[in-house]
Order: structure tokens, then C-alpha cells, then sequence
């Protein structure tokens, strides 16, 4: 593909639509998710194809745990059935050289699902051509809490030192810091997004990547997640790459 512009380097799906698309095909809840687990993988080609080396999914929120447990049940299966599927020796994680990572509060999964996270990032951990982040049992406003109580955590015996010279409030906010923050986030030593895409033509980020996503650019394709095609993700790469003056403009501003 040629294009008269940079490419995103690191590009984030809210896949959204499953369930509208099964009720539109006259399909069970299942099989909605199942096609769009088949999407997933041919845009995990594509992106790879036109040089996006990291992808991050919204797999399952928190919040997604409040819904029907027989549905929740059937989702964790199909996610643990797919996992396995995605570290099989043939499969296109290994034969792209993805590496994956599962990002969130994963003690909140099953024992069974948890195993499979574990087994499938200890099994790609030798891919290095690109990194698929899976945010699954994830909110934004937990990654945040989370990283901040773990960095308060970090520091406390100088807090408590501070505290007991009295030098207060100034001093703890020198001794925790965005940077500190940063590195205790699901999503550290990631790089943030350049490209937000949601599909079902929604706008809202639904507690998806709110720390990292400041100077990220938001597409939202009126195609259901499992009707998402190559060519969507092409404009998607002309839409950021309009933007794209504008977008480092203000990064270098702020």
C-alpha cells in the first residue's frame, strides 16, 4: 500500500457490535462473538500488512461482569476456547511473530481462563516482529486507581518521612509523579495510541484507554465490529493521516 503520509504505529479497537450483529443475522449471543473473533484475526493480518506493529483490544471490560451470569459464563468459555486457538503452533500470532500481552485486573478472570492468559504470554514471549495487548477484565478508571495506590505503595517510606518533618502535600506530589504513575499502569511500556478505533459508529470511549489516549485521534466506522473489512482500516489510516500535522502539533504543545 502507498500512502502519502506516516502509518500508525500503535493502533486500539473498542470492538463493539457483536451482539447487534448476531441479532441482525438472526444468530445466538455466541456466534455474534465468534465472528468476531474470525474479524479479529484478519485484522491482526492487516494491520501487520500495512505496518502497524502494536494493537490493542477491548476484549471484556469490568463492567461487562454485571451482565447476565449464564452470558458471562458462555463468554469466558469461547474466550478461553479462543486463546487456545490463537498459540496453536499454525496459527497467524506465530506465523506474524506476535507477541501478546493481557492487560488488567486478571485476578478477577476464572482459574481456567487465567491459565490460558498465563500460557499464552509465556508462549509467545520469543515473538518480537509485533505485540497484540488484549485488555480484558479492564476499566480505565481501575488501571488509574490501581496505579496510583501502587505507587503511594512504592514511595511510603519516604512519604511517611516526609510526613513526619511536616513538610506536607508539596512534598508528595514530588515524590509521586505522572512518571510514576505511568509505570505502574496495565498498559506500561506501551507506547500510546495514535488511532482509537470503535466500531458500530459509537463515540464514546466507554472507560477504554483514558490515560493514554490525550492526543489520540477517534474513528468510528458506522460497520459492526464482525463487518469491519481491509478497507475500513484503510480509511482509517487516511483519516489519521489528515490529522496527523495537527495531532503532533499538539502534542509538542502540551
Amino acid at each position: 500500500m502507498h500512502t502519502k503520509g506516516p502509518v500508525p504505529s500503535h493502533i486500539a479497537f473498542i470492538m463493539d457490535g457483536n451482539r447487534r450483529y448476531a441479532k441482525k443475522k438472526n444468530l445466538l449471543e455466541k456466534d455474534g462473538y465468534r465472528a468476531g473473533f474470525s474479524v479479529l484475526i484478519n485484522v491482526l493480518r492487516y494491520c501487520y500488512e500495512l505496518g502497524m506493529k502494536q494493537i490493542t483490544v477491548y476484549a471484556f471490560s469490568i463492567d461487562n461482569f454485571k451482565r447476565r451470569p449464564e452470558e458471562v459464563q458462555s463468554l469466558m468459555e469461547l474466550m478461553q476456547e479462543k486463546i487456545d486457538e490463537l498459540i496453536a503452533e499454525e496459527s497467524i500470532v506465530n506465523r506474524l511473530g506476535i507477541r501478546i500481552y493481557f492487560r488488567g485486573n486478571l485476578k478477577l478472570l476464572s482459574e481456567p481462563v487465567r491459565s490460558s492468559v498465563e500460557m499464552a504470554m509465556a508462549k509467545t514471549a520469543g515473538n518480537s516482529k509485533a505485540v497484540l495487548s488484549v485488555c480484558v477484565a479492564y476499566t480505565s478508571t481501575d488501571e488509574i486507581a490501581r496505579a496510583v495506590q501502587e505507587s503511594c505503595e512504592e514511595k511510603q517510606d519516604e512519604i511517611r518521612e516526609q510526613d513526619a518533618s511536616n513538610t506536607g502535600n508539596y512534598a508528595l506530589e514530588q515524590l509521586i509523579g505522572v512518571a510514576d504513575i505511568d509505570r505502574h499502569m496495565y498498559m506500561a511500556g506501551v507506547a500510546d495510541p495514535d488511532v482509537i478505533i470503535r466500531t458500530s459508529g459509537g463515540t464514546r470511549l466507554s472507560n477504554f484507554l483514558l490515560w493514554q489516549s490525550a492526543h489520540c485521534l477517534l474513528y468510528s466506522p458506522r460497520a459492526l465490529w464482525p463487518e469491519i473489512s481491509f478497507w475500513h482500516l484503510v480509511l482509517a489510516i487516511i483519516y489519521f493521516q489528515r490529522n496527523y500535522f495537527y495531532v503532533k502539533e499538539k502534542k509538542k504543545q502540551a
